[in-house]
């Protein structure tokens, strides 16, 4: 019976020294998503039952213990030290592995697990954090001519940056343009230069190690509507409406003049018909001549009424 206990101990204690053997010369790299619940597994399937497991850890070097676990008289404890994790720590006795959960990027760094069984053996895990990557913005930042002359658009990809975030540009499925910066406090910004006419389609991607987002270029929104927003062209635009509206204002004030003179002209008219003009008629009647005769006959002065003139109105 005491057989079969002894055989997976001296198992676990040939693994044991065939890992001590690389014990320290490589460092395991795991890169996490903010948020998630993280497992550092160690590989291990079986620890001995009595054996002392410490993890430690540090944001360059593993230098503060964050759980030890012994056995005390025949019974398992297991410490969790630190504040930083609070109740986030989870040791699996069986294998050694450490769950983390609701990992932050405050939390990247070294870890170092140290298992006591006889030996010692040591496993080291360099834990890199990262938030998710934010979308990617695509403005226009000038066009050359006018788009539908078949002009120039100048696309800006601009993204917040962040640890190991890298921005590129995609002509169809190939990359044309990449930028990265370890300036984390500013955003990473990627132009590209095309034509209007250009059918191929654009994708610009932001991506860090554990996430990706991707804006496609729409260039008829995008440029064609953004031709009213370059400076020269609002200008011209400008300088055009301004000429067009003296132009306006000018061809309203001659028509008015003309209305103006026309009816002045009209009046004056109706003015001028409005006066009488007369003219003297001199009437002489057939008996003119009698009645002379006979005034000179009789002597007598008698009243002449044979010339009378009428006055007629002659219009012009």
């Amino acid at each position: 019976m005491s057989s079969v206990y002894r055989i997976p101990g001296a198992v676990i204690y040939l693994l044991f020294c065939c890992l001590q053997s690389t014990a320290g010369e490589e460092v395991v790299k795991l890169q996490e998503l903010e948020g998630n619940t993280v497992i550092i597994h160690t590989g291990l399937t079986a620890v001995q039952s009595d054996a002392k497991i410490l993890w430690f850890y540090g944001p360059e070097k593993a230098d503060i213990n964050i759980v030890d676990s012994r056995v005390f008289r025949g019974e398992t404890v297991i410490d969790y030290y630190t504040e930083r994790f609070r109740d986030r720590l989870q040791l699996n006795r069986n294998s050694g592995s450490l769950t983390i959960r609701n990992i932050s990027r405050d939390d990247s760094g070294l870890y170092k697990l140290q298992i006591i069984a006889g030996k010692t053996s040591d496993w080291s895990f360099r834990v890199n954090v990262y938030s998710p990557v934010s979308k990617p913005v695509i403005r226009n930042q000038a066009v050359i001519h006018s788009a539908s002359q078949g002009g120039s658009c100048c696309p800006l990809c601009t993204v917040e940056n962040g640890k190991d975030v890298n921005l590129s540009w995609f002509e169809e499925k190939e990359r044309i343009s990449s930028i990265n910066s370890t300036d984390s406090s500013d955003h990473l910004s990627l132009s590209l230069n095309i034509t209007v006419s250009n059918n191929s389609t654009y994708t610009c991607v932001a991506s860090n190690p554990v996430s990706n987002r991707t804006t496609r270029l729409n260039i008829t929104q995008l440029c064609y509507i953004n031709t009213v927003n370059d400076p020269l062209l609002q200008n011209r635009i400008i300088t055009v409406s301004a000429v067009l509206a003296a132009l306006g204002l000018t061809v309203v004030f001659l028509l008015m003049s003309v209305v103006w003179y026309k009816k002045k002209e009209t009046n004056h008219q109706e003015s001028e018909d409005g006066e009488m003009n007369y003219a003297e008629v001199k009437i002489t009647s057939q008996y003119s001549e009698e009645f002379n005769e006979k005034k000179c006959a009789r002597g007598t002065e008698i009243q002449d009424h044979s010339d009378s003139v009428v006055y007629s109105d002659i219009k012009t």
